[in-house]
């Protein structure tokens, strides 16, 4: 969640400039980037517990000295609540996750260096304070009101709206982490076929990702629980998104979704104010109860739409938004599988040829049972591990046809190769964490953190 822009543009006077929005991020291949995201949860190294925002060792103090290596602070009020250098962001999730925004970067080779440069970063500056960094997919030891929460206004009322909706969207908040990659397409068209393949395929990576087993020291009977926490947070704005599979589905349809998904906040003078429920159709005619009379900006429409969280979400790209947070080596093989799938024709039609026919119910079924058995879940009488080394084959032939285009420089395959492990294995990071929790660690949760820290 990035800090919000400095320039909030002119009212909206054309509903139709909604549709324009989005469709202004097709782009020739030639200008397509990759962007990756991930999250990490910061504790004190002394007693691994989460970090406050205040404090000679807390996450303000973090960001202040990330300062020497480039970063520019963002402020809300006395505090700075994310850091901006170039096209990077830091930012802040609710429970103190630290998160990467990465830069829109040409090649794998690219988003790697990024993330090693990141992590370096955070270490030495870590090192200073006794803070450590764990990339999980949920929060291992930590009750949520032991957590403390971050000072930005727009948390404020997502965390008195949560509760409205779901039972778990303040665990959402709070105790998950995630890894994404955002990707470009070319069209309308191009968007459509990649959306369908990702949203449709999207519970593969959930399985190949998942490593979220752990719930207050104890396993919680899932592989993902944060996927699993999708599931029920809040109805209106998370999901598979069945009307992307219709015939017809474009720019328009998702807008007029998004149309219908209630509000949270409007952002005016550094002030988040308060329009959760409301209608974003009311404000196009100028009927917000939060701000009467008044039209939207397209800055509004832009942050109205990183409130929806369905499992791929467009803007002005398309998020892939299924992945736990995870080891150092993940965070480069998601944006490669993606890569690999999407950014390249013939491994685009292949993974649609793949998933073209699969109903809504078989998707449905997929995500509902991914989450607690991830590669053990079936699939039209075959393993989700089979599918998923297709699935995986596809996108290793993407990459290898990149590598021959002399514009991309290295074979970027070998970022995948963590990932052809855990489908030949059928070991998840979770299955990992769980045979070391029932065996060499004897039930010792602690013993995460020492062995899986950045």
């Amino acid at each position: 969640m990035s800090a919000p822009p400095k320039s909030r543009g002119e009212p909206i006077s054309d509903p139709r400039s909604l549709v324009s929005h989005l469709e202004q991020g097709s782009k020739p291949a030639s200008d397509w980037r990759i962007g990756t995201e991930h999250e990490k949860f910061a504790y004190r190294t002394s007693d691994l517990r989460p970090l406050p925002y205040d404090g000679p060792d807390g996450i303000g103090e973090l960001l202040d000295r990330m300062t020497r290596f480039g970063w520019e602070p963002v402020r809300e009020g006395d505090n700075v609540i994310a850091l901006t250098c170039g096209s990077c962001n830091i930012s802040l999730e609710p429970g103190g996750q630290v998160e990467l925004s990465g830069a829109p970067l040409e090649t794998l080779h690219d988003t790697c260096a990024e993330v090693h440069e990141h992590l370096d970063q955070v270490k030495q500056v870590g090192r200073e304070l006794g803070i450590g960094m764990i990339g999980l997919g949920f929060n291992p030891k930590w009750k949520r009101d032991e957590i403390p929460w971050m000072p930005k206004g727009r948390y404020k009322i997502m965390r008195e709206y949560m509760p409205k909706r779901g039972t778990l969207g303040l665990d959402m908040m709070m105790r998950t982490c995630t890894v994404q990659v955002n990707l470009d397409f070319g069209s309308e068209a191009d968007m459509v076929k990649k959306f369908r393949v990702s949203l449709a395929l999207q519970p593969i990576a959930t399985a190949l990702f998942a490593n979220s087993p752990f719930t207050e020291g104890r396993p919680n009977g899932f592989q993902s629980f944060r996927s699993h926490i999708w599931t029920d947070t809040d109805p209106d704005r998370c999901g598979d998104l069945p009307f992307v599979f219709e015939e017809g589905f474009g720019f328009q349809q998702y807008v007029d979704y998004a149309l219908d998904v209630p509000m949270y906040f409007v952002y005016r003078d550094g002030k988040y104010i308060d329009a959760s429920g409301q209608s974003f159709r009311d404000f196009l005619q100028g009927r917000l109860p939060a701000l009467p009379g008044e039209l939207p900006l397209m800055t509004d429409w832009a942050d109205h739409l990183t409130t929806l969280f369905p499992e791929v979400r467009l803007k002005r790209y398309l998020e892939m938004r299924g992945a736990d947070g995870g080891p150092w080596r993940g965070l480069c093989a998601l944006p490669a599988l993606w890569v690999g799938l999407l950014y390249d024709d013939t491994a685009l039609d292949a993974a649609w040829d793949l998933v073209k026919d699969w109903t809504a119910e078989e998707r449905a079924h997929l995500r509902a049972e991914v989450p607690r058995l991830a590669l053990d879940a079936t699939h039209r009488g075959r393993s989700l591990r089979e599918v998923a080394a297709e699935v995986l084959r596809i996108a290793g032939e993407g990459l290898r046809r990149r590598a021959r285009n002399d514009r991309w420089g290295d074979d970027e395959t070998h970022f995948i190769n963590t990932l052809l492990e855990v489908a030949e294995t059928g070991q998840t990071p979770a299955t990992i964490l769980l045979n070391r929790y029932h065996g060499e660690w004897q039930g010792d949760i602690d013993r995460v953190y020492a062995e899986f820290s950045y």
